[in-house]
């Protein structure tokens, strides 16, 4: 009898369109697998089962399972494509944690830390051969003038959505007159923002899973914009972004990176699939900007990229997933 894997996507963010897309990768690459695929959409609404007629079928919240023309349906594991909230920030692993029922990502715990960017870097700050920008975060409810934050900060600056993802509320700011802007951008999205001084340099991303109970570091990824960084327009239009996997490192530059991620990995306890963004600075300098631990699953999305590198077809990689989630 095949497993039945609740495949999550939609979320209460922006970035509900991208985990649609995440989702619908990873249904198509489990199909003829030893999976039974069940699309679950949660968003503010409603959660429900949709099928291939579009048919809507309400999860029971109680123990997460469906009825499908009165059948109950209950799941082995969920496989979570929900980007941001609740996948992201560990709500959704808090709840399964409750009920009893194993997913394809990190914990509760991990989720909610590393999706605060300002928490993160203070985790990981100490790590070998790992440096992270100045920054300081700001609050809505205590808010810091612009000349309060660039007495701490030196232009150019970034600032972001302490909680955001996909670059969503992401600004750059070259001059002082445009950080009050910024600012107000950011704080559409969030209650809370880090904002952290520009490092310039080379651009990556690097996949890192654990697999067969080993962690297993994919190909890194340079990222090229054409933009003035690598905003929410430049990840998922096609054209304005060059992405070169592997991308162009030393082999002193891989090893390191290689290191790096694992130590990240298991210090933040991670499970799953995550991506860590990073930049090369002109000494060989490496800064660590995010951890993404729900990253993107669509046909041209990065870790998809990095999986099909090493010569592994998504549907070993996903089914990898799922029986290291059951383990």
């Amino acid at each position: 009898m095949k497993k039945k894997v609740a495949l999550l996507a939609g979320g209460y963010t922006g970035e509900s369109v991208v985990s649609m897309k995440s989702a619908a990768m990873v249904a198509k690459s489990l199909e003829n697998t030893p999976y039974e695929v069940f699309n679950i959409i949660i968003n503010q609404e409603k959660w429900v089962h949709v099928n291939s007629h579009n048919e809507e079928f309400q999860v029971d919240k109680n123990d997460f399972t469906i009825k499908v023309d009165g059948v109950k349906i209950t799941f082995d594991v969920v496989f979570i494509c929900i980007h941001g909230s609740p996948g992201e920030d560990g709500k959704l692993q808090g709840y399964l944690d409750m009920i009893g029922l194993p997913y394809t990502t990190c914990d509760a715990i991990t989720s909610a830390i590393t999706m605060n960017k300002a928490y993160t870097k203070s985790v990981i700050a100490d790590l070998k051969d790992v440096s992270v920008a100045k920054s300081m975060q700001v609050f809505a409810n205590r808010p810091s003038s612009s000349d309060a934050i660039l007495e701490q900060l030196t232009l150019p600056l970034f600032v972001k959505p302490n909680f955001g993802g996909s670059s969503i509320g992401m600004s750059r700011v070259n001059v002082a007159e445009e950080l009050e802007p910024a600012l107000a951008k950011a704080f559409q999205e969030d209650e809370q923002l880090i904002i952290e001084e520009f490092i310039s340099g080379r651009e990556f991303t690097i996949g890192v899973v654990r697999l067969n109970g080993k962690i297993w570091v994919l190909p890194a990824t340079e990222v090229i914009s054409s933009k003035e960084f690598f905003d929410f327009e430049a990840k998922y239009t096609t054209g304005l972004t060059e992405e070169i996997t592997p991308g162009r490192m030393t082999a002193e530059e891989v090893d390191k990176v290689q290191q790096m991620a694992s130590a990240i990995y298991e210090r933040l306890n991670c499970a799953g699939v995550v991506r860590i963004d990073y930049i090369i600075n002109e000494s060989g300098k490496v800064y660590v900007l995010e951890i993404n631990t729900v990253p993107g699953q669509s046909e041209n999305s990065i870790i998809p990229q990095q999986v099909r590198a090493t010569g592994m077809e998504m549907s070993a990689f996903y089914s990898l997933l799922i029986e290291e989630a059951l383990k």
